[in-house]
């Protein structure tokens, strides 16, 4: 997420119970033996326009008129409904996350030349280390599991979160690095029948044909005049998160024809909690 915009991260530590067992998964075929070319050819991005709802905070039912929403892998997807499938793939989550890395894989933290990890300091998540082939294999290795657990739990598209850790890296890493891993994300999520969002970064848009990805999650682009280029490379398959009012009715009057707008609270909280805040255009 924008560092701006980022949800309350509680409600997603519960993803130490699930990495262990994640990490075994079979990294080949979709869950039932299919071959990659099966899988790939049931891809559904989602249509344009649809009503979405942004649950990174926690699942809760969603609102009348939704017709797709984002949640934590750690949740379920919403029945009759488009789902997304949040993965943090390009940096930890923070706290109890981080011990994990450093005891499991401190080789695939991004490290400076002090050999310290490198960290998004405004959500305390230390990069991980896209930098070569070889690493990105080996992080594959974590997070293609998790990428085949939401295919297994039964979404239909998975949102690696992100993309633009290499702006973060203190020069370590570069657009082509994410680029790279970008590719591999992909081609593991179309394997297994899921489509896959780009997440913000619109300057990597031009290197769409090359990441592989199938249609968009933007915060706050209209409050950054990024709609258009959003819409342009996705024929409009765009859902926009918006965390200020006045960006949301600006960019419904504008974008709201061919950009599904959303207005959430900056938490994201469920339905139900104090300063709870869900519309669209």
């Amino acid at each position: 997420m924008r560092t701006s915009s980022r949800g309350a991260r509680a409600a997603l530590l519960g993803v130490l119970l699930l990495l262990t067992a994640a990490c075994t998964a079979d990294p080949g075929g979709g869950p039932d033996g299919r071959s990659a070319a099966a899988a790939h050819d049931e891809v559904r991005p989602p249509a344009a326009g649809a009503a979405f709802d942004y649950q990174l905070g926690g699942a809760y039912p969603p609102p009348d008129g939704v017709l797709a929403v984002a949640r934590d892998r750690t949740d379920g997807p919403a029945a009759g409904l488009y789902n997304v499938c949040y993965v943090n793939a390009f940096q930890t989550q923070p706290d109890e996350a981080v011990d994990w890395w450093r005891e499991n894989h401190p080789d695939l933290l991004l490290r400076d030349a002090d050999g310290e990890p490198v960290v998004d300091e405004d959500w305390d998540e230390p990069l991980l280390d896209i930098s070569s082939k070889e690493k990105r294999t080996a992080l594959l290795g974590v997070v293609g599991p998790w990428i085949d657990g939401c295919a297994e739990d039964g979404y239909d598209a998975v949102e690696p979160d992100n993309l633009d850790s290499f702006t973060r890296s203190e020069g370590l890493l570069t657009a082509d690095h994410a680029i790279a891993f970008a590719r591999l994300l992909s081609d593991r999520a179309h394997a297994k029948g899921l489509a896959i969002a780009q997440k913000n970064t619109a300057e990597l848009l031009p290197a769409r044909a090359r990441t592989g990805f199938d249609f968009a999650v933007a915060e706050e682009c209209a409050r950054y005049d990024e709609c258009g280029d959003f819409a342009a490379a996705y024929d409009g398959r765009v859902f926009d998160v918006e965390y200020r009012e006045p960006d949301f009715t600006a960019g419904c009057r504008t974008w709201g024809a061919r950009v599904s707008m959303t207005l959430r609270d900056l938490d994201v909280l469920p339905a139900g909690e104090p300063g709870y805040v869900h519309r669209v255009c």
